[in-house]
């Protein structure tokens, strides 16, 4: 975690001339891979991680869903690729990654990382500190969602249900007679049919 960027793991990445396309800008496949980057770097090599020997037999990518909002050139001043977790699942968690040069958010991806077994290859359940540890990047709305709330205080109050809403209808427009002044009844207009032959 940055102390610039609580509760967001931050990779500094460098751009390289070999990135950029015949478009003159960073590739788009290039930019995917700035995002595997930042997944490795916060699974594998951020000091919890090591130091608990957290997802041992590393981790699958299941999914990128990606958004390109703007077009990224080459700088000398590196990229931060930042990492916030959105969800975590049994054995998977959802990271979110921005691809960002301050104040420009150029890349957003949400990626599918899961929890891989050394025998089976395959997905396994998430340890207790493997949950722990990733909790720790989880935004605070989030992290209040995850927690179960507490029960909501019952009011002693009595409950008194609405009265049912009555339909409010118009008089019907009067007519005034010429002559004398008198309010005439309302006569709606027939319309004429045309007659078939």
């Amino acid at each position: 975690m940055s102390a610039l960027h609580p509760g967001v793991h931050v990779l500094s990445c460098p751009t390289r001339w070999s990135d950029v396309d015949e478009n003159g800008h960073i590739n788009n496949a290039r930019l995917v891979g700035y995002v595997q980057e930042g997944i490795y770097d916060m699974f594998c090599h951020h000091e919890t991680a090591v130091r608990d020997a957290l997802f041992p037999s590393g981790f699958i990518i299941a999914r990128h869903e990606i958004d390109f909002l703007e077009q990224l050139y080459h700088r000398p001043e590196p990229l931060s690729v930042q990492l916030t977790v959105e969800r975590i699942g049994r054995s998977s968690t959802h990271v979110v990654v921005n691809v960002c040069r301050d104040p420009i958010t150029f890349m957003r991806a949400r990626t599918v990382v899961v929890a891989r077994d050394r025998e089976s290859g395959r997905s396994r359940k998430l340890s207790s500190n493997e949950r722990r540890f990733l909790e720790a990047f989880m935004p605070d709305a989030v992290q209040a969602v995850a927690v179960p709330p507490a029960a909501p205080a019952v009011s002693t109050l009595p409950v008194v249900p609405a009265a049912p809403a009555v339909p409010v209808t118009a008089p019907p427009p009067q007519r005034v007679a010429a002559r004398s002044g008198a309010a005439l009844p309302h006569r709606t207009r027939r319309r004429c049919r045309a007659s078939v032959a």
